[in-house]
């Protein structure tokens, strides 16, 4: 009976482990897809910013690259546990609304990704303000950043300013009282005179491919030992009776 308990348990590991690794394949999987996605926007030609954000946003992640002026407003929100090399900091994000031609149906307002800026070690939020009035944008229209495991509120007031966890666009349009906020961000083009430091990099903040395929093999090979080791220590078992 103890056998058969320890052979179920062994049974189910090995399913576990290589869940995982499948798992991890995926993940590998969607962060090319990414990759793939932003190197194309970003060699092909800007679309008007208030019409790309008219357009319904296909499935799944997808970028387009464009440009136009918008009219910002608001209060700052500072997305937390932000990484630039080896420092750790706080992305700022600022609510904008496009500026549409005169026959065209208003644009939503969406959120504008400025930049990031250092963390001090009493983690005082920057003193920065969002900008105000007119300004030409141009950029990567992407998803707002992937969250992982999705805890607490998301998103508190500091002062005049909000510190967020997580870019959730339907939470923050009520605390920033901006009803109809995009479901996309902007991540801002570097070359542009406003905000902060910052690049267009997609996976700035998160894993690699690369590392995905790693953990994988290595859940992959856990399972691969745990079934060798209960095939060998069922043969023993059986040599001996």
């Amino acid at each position: 009976m103890r056998r058969l308990a320890l052979n179920l348990l062994a049974l189910v590991l090995v399913v576990a482990f290589c869940a995982l690794g499948r798992w991890q394949l995926g993940r590998e999987q969607v962060k090319r897809e990414q990759l793939a996605a932003a190197e194309a926007a970003l060699v092909a030609a800007p679309q008007p910013l208030a019409a790309a954000l008219a357009a319904p946003a296909p499935p799944g992640f997808h970028a387009v690259r464009v440009e136009g002026r918008a009219r910002f407003g608001g209060a700052p929100v500072w997305l937390d546990n932000q990484r630039r090399g080896q420092a750790v900091g706080v992305r700022l994000y600022c609510v904008a609304t496009p500026l549409a031609g005169a026959d065209a149906p208003a644009a939503a307002p969406l959120l504008v990704d400025l930049g990031w800026l250092p963390l001090p070690g009493d983690r005082t939020l920057p003193g920065a303000a969002c900008p105000q009035g007119e300004h030409p944008l141009a950029g990567l229209l992407v998803p707002p950043p992937a969250t992982g495991l999705v805890l607490g509120p998301g998103v508190e007031q500091k002062g005049g300013a909000w510190l967020a966890t997580r870019i959730d666009p339907a939470q923050l349009a009520g605390v920033l009282a901006a009803p109809g906020l995009a479901d996309r961000v902007l991540r801002l083009d570097p070359a542009l005179p406003l905000g902060f430091e910052r690049d267009l990099e997609m996976l700035a903040n998160t894993l690699p491919p690369e590392r995905h395929r790693g953990y994988a093999v290595q859940w992959f090979g856990l399972a691969a030992t745990l079934a060798i080791i209960a095939v060998v220590l069922n043969l023993r078992r059986k040599s001996r009776s």
